[in-house]
């Protein structure tokens, strides 16, 4: 997937199956509802890493009823969020703009402008439901499509500098949110129903609802897991506390790291955590490449 820890994440698996487990990888870049509706149609790619289940629509689930994806286990704990967000520096100035009510009923407050995810990520299919529900757009709020992760984080970066108006949606963990003081819009109270329709790119007459915690997962096939016990077991038990992952992405920031380059600070600064996701001839081997 095309955002930072989702790299750290697949260049870190990829790593430890290579010169642990002396797996050939190719690594296929995508995006979190291309990726499900390529299993669903091709069957592949046999793992899907930082897999933010909430946003894959009915596919997923629909997916693992049918018995073709086995989801293995958190990859990100305790798990994901998802959110619309505003600098605090707004809310100091319009205590109104930490509801969207409040955003609603000032939109020039905000800039008239709400940021949207790229196309492709399972944030857009929700976000482009529910902004039609709270009335965005009729409330005189543009709704501005990103054409990458890069620029998303960018226009926040800009707003921060110039303390100047931002409303738009970031998940979290990720270096942005550590570093920039951006409040959650309270988007009123979660609705399953409505949130379940919001997830569906058919769906109409979505209701309102805010965004629940997402669950961050690693699945496979239910081919692969057949044929490998041995690579699941280990993608099973690949868990990035948090707080780990915030770090790592800190240190991206600052250093100006690649997600290769954040997979490589992962690997040689936390060696007590990626040991025991290992069987102990791939910890061993692994070991003495990271020596």
């Amino acid at each position: 997937m095309n955002w930072a820890s989702a790299s750290v994440v697949t260049n870190v698996a990829s790593f430890i199956l290579k010169q642990g487990y002396g797996c050939d990888v190719v690594v296929v870049p995508s995006d979190t509802v291309p990726a499900v509706t390529s299993v669903a149609e091709n069957g592949k790619p046999d793992i899907v890493t930082e897999l933010w289940t909430n946003g894959t629509g009915t596919a997923y689930e629909r997916l693992k009823a049918e018995g073709k994806l086995q989801e293995l286990g958190p990859v990100i704990s305790p798990g994901g969020v998802d959110a619309w967000w505003v600098p605090r520096y707004l809310v100091e100035a319009h205590p109104e703009l930490a509801t969207i009510d409040g955003i609603l009923a000032h939109p020039d407050w905000v800039g008239g402008r709400f940021h949207n995810c790229p196309e492709g990520w399972g944030c857009r299919v929700f976000n482009d439901n529910l902004l039609p529900a709270f009335g965005v757009e009729k409330a005189g709020i543009e709704i501005f499509n990103h054409g990458s992760g890069e620029t998303l984080a960018t226009s926040i970066a800009s707003a921060f500098e110039n303390e100047a108006p931002w409303f738009g949606y970031y998940w979290a963990p990720t270096a942005v949110i550590g570093r920039y003081d951006l409040v959650q819009v309270d988007m009123g109270p979660y609705d399953a129903e409505a949130f379940a329709a919001a997830r569906d790119p058919g769906a109409s007459n979505v209701g309102r609802t805010s965004l629940p915690p997402s669950p961050v997962m690693t699945a496979v096939t239910t081919e692969f897991s057949t044929k490998h016990p041995d690579l699941t077991q280990f993608l099973t038990k690949m868990t990035f506390q948090t707080e780990t992952m915030n770090a790592v992405l800190s240190w991206m920031t600052e250093n100006s790291a690649t997600g290769e380059e954040g997979a490589v600070h992962f690997l040689t600064t936390y060696k007590d955590v990626w040991a025991d996701w290992l069987s102990a001839d791939a910890r061993d081997k692994l070991s003495a490449v990271l020596q």
